[in-house]
């Protein structure tokens, strides 16, 4: 559509036409912004003009609404320079129009004055530049003077030419702008009041109709494609709820002119930009419902097409095509049978001939899920007008047929002149397809073939296979069927995969049709079986196809016999065990129930039906413990749909550990058979489509089954009972019924069903009734005997070797239990000798538990085990003994191995019992002073109370009984005449029995242990005493105390064990003092440590004071006091000779690495302190610990009170 705004020019039209070029092609260069009202967002459009010499016949008139014609601006042309010529002539003719455009009301004008200096050069009275222009503002802009524009040489190249050009161009666009917001929102205001009047009677849709058309017009005009789409969208949904209301009771009396009858079915035309046929019938009030709708989607397409947008033509076209056909019922249009089929089948390809041809061959086939549907709803329609025509059926058209073709065709009227010359036109196809049955079935075919590509092509193979099923039904209805089974074959697997009940029986009653008729017997009753067992079908129906299988099953003929799936027949619903285990001895009856329903509408009485077993060599009882968590109650349930024709899912764990410490680091499942499940559905084969592969899978004579013979299944529910007793472990793979001919096969069964016949062989345990076997007393053990297939027979005995560490305790009374379902007790004899202890059993049958209680008793040995690692007091590395000891427990294990002889097997059979010791043992060798003590420390580690009595070292020295519940300590005295011994062989005796036991049940315990150097002597005393400071009774926090260490000689010492030193003819040792308190309640204050010279007579006493500080108040125990062999370097003497001198370090480490840095550091404190200089570092001194007993500390234990420190503070306190 090429209208644009009109633009009036007046005055010099010689001016005007040489401006005209310029002006047409500069004005529109610029975009402006165009503001609207009603909040509607701002646009920016490009302005053109029809610019039209001035008549007073183009003003609008009263009443007229036409935009299209309507003048938007009025222009008057003059390039007058003479003032004599502007009053007499031109002046005039500015008044005369002005005062024809007040009497149509235009107030949207313009006066360009054009000045030229050739003009200037003429005229010698010629008035300043400005004078003409201010003249004509005086008479005709007083105030407007905007409307009046100088344009200076427009035609030359200046730059003052080029900037007064401009000016105007911006001044033109800007009033042409204003005049369109102006008139169109007037023109809406009136369209507005139009569309509410619609409710008064005599208001009629078609004068609307025209008058938003005019303004869809004036948005197309101006290039504003979407706001002209918005007026035709708004017009289709306003007509679109009037037929809505009318199909539901309230009309509209305007409708009336819709609803005559349809007499032309040409299609749509979207050819042409308007349809000016169709918009005068719609002017004139004839159009009927068809001619406004195509008239109103051609609008629609032409302006989508401007927009860019042609798949929303499709798509829309679509839409359109089937609300007419529902329209045209809701307004009862009369309409001729097939010219509904025929205007949708030729507007469908005018459609796609319009987007053909503004789209390339590439946009089309990558949009073809756009184009589709109307490819698709053209097929339909060709499709309906060949079952009306007679096209389709095998003998072609009858007369009456040809009658039909020939009112259809006479609809379609003549061929429009925009596509006589296409040979391709939609009109040239309908009347083709129409001549003809080879014509029609070419048509047919080749729309129908090319939807399913495009349908394919797209992923859409539901709509495809569903095209396919159309396509059957029509080589059905041609007699080929073997081109229709193709089709239903592939549509059937989409109902099979998606569950389509309905559709799915549909399609399988027409399979059965083709393959009747192509004699595919096998397929034919695989089919049969499966709409004889189909609930959608009538009874009759389905007793039909149940006759075709029992009819064919009953023949007579050497053919093989035919496999058919079970599933289609029955459905296996549970397998039910007796007993539940699945698992039984080969001397039990094991049942198997399978429960079935029949699917078939009469009784089928089958010869026989097996259930092939495969065999699996495993041990016994293997899968029973999976079978009883899969199946608790002995039942296993099968899936409603079986699973012929998917994969079980299989998954299994997955671990990722950390390579560098083991870690988990990730957990997961993972599927085995992944590439089972993910295969395309269309690749998978079903039982519930005919299979060849079936006759395959029929039983054989020879293998092992499982069979019940003349079974009558009845439509419902029904138990068939098997019996099974060979030994071994078998998996159920199929069932196979056989009737007749005709043999029905169940290939798999899912989940997996295994049972079990087993043959067990006898087994011995030997096991404790408590958690801990005790050492030392009498303790019970249980046997238990599983006889297994074995029978018990009279004289048949167990033979246990006998130890000299676990004697078997036996009496007279003992008794066995025999259990199975029932429990009986039986008299049980033994007899012991020195190496074999006899059990003779009672008789017993096979499968069942044989059970009875015996003593015994595990001697604790006299030296138990104790850690490598673990020292005596004396220094001593005790040796590994043969029992082993648990160090989370604190119990000593004994292991005793037991041989047992079986009558069932020529093999013993070594069992182990393991006996916890309940006591732990230690001693230890102190010194008090000159006085040397024994202290063994037995402790109960277990949970039962013990009596101890009789505890004797050596000799028998009696002490009074005691409980023992946690640690019992016992302490002896040495002393000897004479020369002590250089080790002493020990042994601790006590008599121990559980707490509530007589005292008959005492049980000795023996401890052997060897003390070494025992002769060792205390060499050294320390004492220290901690007296307040002067003038005080009591030591009190934060005051100095004095602390006196005296060190004392008991005896002189070896030359072993001391460094001997003479000073002044005396012999000395050099010993090291250390004074620290670990628990931070003293402050060692001054000399913490030091070196004295001690004499080595005895009884020498050396004394050494130091102040202390207490930090707590209480008893506070002694600081710790330490002494230490001190061995100067003999190399390099550090250490002064001086006996008093003390090195001083408060932190004196005990390690000897730390000692050395410690002397070190004190080196250095004592050269600085004497003012000396630094002298080379040489070897430093060591200190040495005394051994075990050689040094006696009187302070260990000793406590001083601490008073708190007096308070003599006072605090004054104000109260108001």
């Amino acid at each position: 559509m090429e209208n644009k705004p009109i633009v009036t020019c007046a005055g010099d039209q010689n001016l005007f036409t040489a401006l005209y070029g310029s002006l047409t092609q500069q004005l529109p260069r610029e975009p402006m912004e165009w503001r609207r009202s009603y909040g509607r967002a701002p646009k920016m459009i490009y302005l053109e003009a029809n610019f039209v010499q001035f008549k007073e016949e183009l003003l609008p008139k009263e009443g007229n609404k036409a935009l299209l014609t309507f003048p938007f601006l009025h222009i008057y042309w003059t390039d007058c320079c003479d003032t004599e010529v502007y009053k007499a002539s031109v002046k005039e003719d500015m008044q005369r129009w002005q005062a024809a455009l007040r009497l149509h009301g235009s107030v949207d004008w313009l006066i360009a004055v054009v000045e030229s200096d050739n003009k200037k050069k003429n005229k010698t009275n010629i008035l300043p530049r400005t004078s003409i222009v201010d003249k004509i503002r005086n008479d005709f802009c007083n105030k407007q003077s905007d409307r009046c524009v100088s344009l200076c040489d427009p035609l030359k190249e200046s730059s003052r030419s080029q900037e007064s050009w401009s000016s105007f161009l911006m001044k033109l666009r800007t009033l042409l702008l204003m005049s369109f917001t102006r008139n169109l929102g007037r023109f809406e205001d009136d369209m507005r009041t139009l569309r509410e009047k619609r409710t008064e009677p005599g208001w009629s849709f078609c004068d609307y109709f025209m008058v938003q058309e005019e303004l869809a017009f004036v948005f197309e005009m101006l290039q504003q494609f979407e706001e002209a789409l918005v007026q035709y969208d708004e017009l289709d949904a306003l007509f679109t709820q009037y037929v809505l209301n009318f199909g539901a009771g309230d009309g509209a009396n305007w409708l009336g002119s819709f609803c005559q009858p349809v007499r032309s079915w040409n299609g749509l035309l979207l050819r042409r930009p308007i349809d000016m046929e169709k918009r005068d019938l719609i002017q004139r009030g004839e159009a009927s419902l068809l001619d406004l709708r195509s008239y109103l989607f051609s609008r629609q397409c032409t302006l989508l097409i401007f927009l860019q947008r042609p798949w929303e033509v499709t798509a829309r076209a679509l839409e359109l095509l089937h609300n007419c056909v529902q329209e045209l019922r809701l307004l009862e249009v009369s309409v001729v049978s097939g010219a509904l089929d025929c205007w949708v089948f030729l507007s469908c390809l005018e459609v796609l001939h319009r987007i053909e041809g503004c789209c390339d061959r590439s946009q089309l086939e990558a949009n073809s899920s756009h184009t589709v549907g109307l490819w698709t709803y053209a097929t339909e329609k060709l499709r309906s007008l060949g079952d009306l025509c007679g096209l389709v059926s095998e003998n072609g058209p009858n007369s009456e047929d040809l009658n039909k073709t020939v009112d259809l065709l006479a609809g379609l009227g003549a061929e429009r002149p925009e596509t006589v010359n296409s040979p391709q036109s939609p009109y040239k196809k309908l009347k083709e397809a129409l001549s003809s049955v080879e014509a029609f079935e070419k048509h047919y075919l080749e729309l129908s073939h090319a939807a399913m590509e495009m349908y394919r092509a797209i992923g859409r193979l539901r709509s495809a296979r569903l095209l396919g099923k159309s396509l059957a039904e029509f080589y059905m209805r041609k007699g080929d069927p073997q081109s229709a089974e193709n089709f239903l074959l592939d549509s059937l697997k989409s109902y099979v995969s998606e569950s389509w009940s309905l559709p799915l029986t549909h399609t399988r009653k027409q399979i059965a049709e083709c393959q009747k008729q192509l004699q595919k017997m096998d397929e034919y009753l695989q089919t049969s079986a499966l709409l004889a067992s189909d609930t959608n079908l009538s009874d009759e129906e389905r007793r039909h196809f149940c006759q075709e299988i029992l009819t064919f099953a009953s023949q007579t003929a050497e053919d093989a016999r035919v496999a058919l799936s079970m599933s289609s027949v029955t459905r296996l619903q549970e397998l039910c065990f007796r007993p539940s285990s699945a698992l039984v001895h080969v001397s039990a009856a094991l049942l198997l129930e399978l429960r079935l329903c029949s699917l078939m509408p009469v009784p089928v009485t089958l010869e026989h039906i097996s259930a092939s077993i495969h065999f699996t060599e495993e041990q016994p009882g293997s899968t029973a413990q999976k079978r009883a968590a899969q199946n608790p109650d002995g039942t296993v349930t099968f899936p409603a749909a079986s699973p012929a024709s998917a994969s079980a899912l299989e998954l299994c764990e997955m671990l990722e550990h950390s390579p560098s410490d083991n870690t988990l680091s990730s957990a997961g499942l993972a599927c085995r058979n992944m590439h089972l499940l993910m295969r395309r559905n269309d690749s998978a084969t079903s039982l519930d489509t005919p299979n060849t592969a079936l006759t395959a899978l029929a039983l054989e004579d020879g293998a092992q089954m499982l069979r019940a013979s003349d079974v009558t299944l009845s439509p419902g529910n029904n138990s068939i009972v098997f019996t099974s007793q060979k030994p071994g472990v078998y998996t159920l793979r199929q069932l196979c019924a056989t009737l007749g001919r005709v043999q029905l096969v169940l290939p798999h069964l899912y989940p997996v069903v295994q049972y079990e016949v087993y043959s067990q062989e006898p087994q011995l345990s030997i096991q404790p009734l408590t958690e801990h076997l005790l050492a030392g007393l009498p303790q019970q053990v249980k046997f238990t005997i599983l006889t297994g297939h074995y029978s018990v027979k009279k004289g048949d005995a167990l033979q246990l070797s006998n130890t000299d560490s676990m004697p078997v305790l036996h009496s007279s009374t003992r008794s066995a239990r025999i259990l199975s379902k029932l429990v009986a007790e039986s008299a049980l004899s033994i007899q012991s000798s020195e190496k074999v202890t006899s059990i003779s059993l009672p008789v017993t049958p096979p499968y069942h538990t044989l059970e009875f209680l015996l003593d015994v008793l595990c001697h604790i040995p006299s030296c138990p085990a104790r850690m490598e690692s673990e020292r005596l007091t004396n220094g001593q590395i005790s040796h590994r003994t043969r029992s082993r000891t648990r160090f989370n427990s604190g119990m000593t294990l004994i292991d005793q191995k037991v041989s047992v002889d079986c009558p069932w097997s020529i093999y013993s059979t070594l069992v182990s019992l393991t006996f916890h010791v309940p006591f732990k043992v230690k001693h230890s060798l102190l010194s008090v002073g000159r006085r040397k003590f024994i202290q063994v420390c037995l402790q109960n580690v277990s949970d039962t109370n013990f009596r101890l009595t009789n505890q004797t070292l050596t000799e028998n020295q009696h002490t009074p009984s005691l409980e023992l519940q946690q640690c019992v300590f016992s302490v002896w005295e040495l002393r000897w005449s004479g020369v002590s011994p250089v080790s002493l062989h020990c042994e601790f005796s006590a008599s121990f029995a559980p707490a509530d036991a007589p005292d008959a049940a005492l049980k000795p315990y023996r401890y052997h242990f060897t003390l070494e150097r025992v002769s060792v002597s205390t060499l050294l005393s320390v004492c220290a005493e901690i007296r307040p400071a002067e003038g005080e009774q009591d030591c009190r926090t934060g005051a100095l105390c004095r602390l006196e260490v005296s060190l004392t000689r008991l005896s002189e010492p070896s030359d072993s064990d001391e460094e001997y030193s003479d000073t002044d003819g005396l012999r000395t040792t050099r010993l090291l003092y250390e004074v620290i308190d670990n628990n931070s309640n003293w402050a060692v204050c001054g000399k913490s440590s030091g070196v004295v010279s001690m004499p080595v007579a005895a009884m020498a006493t050396h004394k050494v004071h130091m102040e202390v500080m207490p930090l707590f108040a209480g008893h506070l125990p002694f600081p710790s006091i330490r002494l230490f062999k001190y061995l100067p370097h003999h190399a390099s003497p550090v250490i002064p000779p001086d006996t008093d001198s003390c090195l001083e370090n408060d932190s004196l480490s005990l390690d000897d690495q730390a000692e050395t840095a410690s002397l070190r550091s004190r080196g250095s404190v004592q050269s600085l302190g004497s003012g000396e200089s630094a002298q080379p570092r040489g070897p430093m001194p060591k200190r040495q610990a005394f051994g075990p007993g050689q040094v006696f500390n009187g302070t260990q234990g000793q406590q001083v009170l601490v008073l708190p420190a007096a308070d003599h503070h006072l605090m004054e306190v104000n109260v108001t």
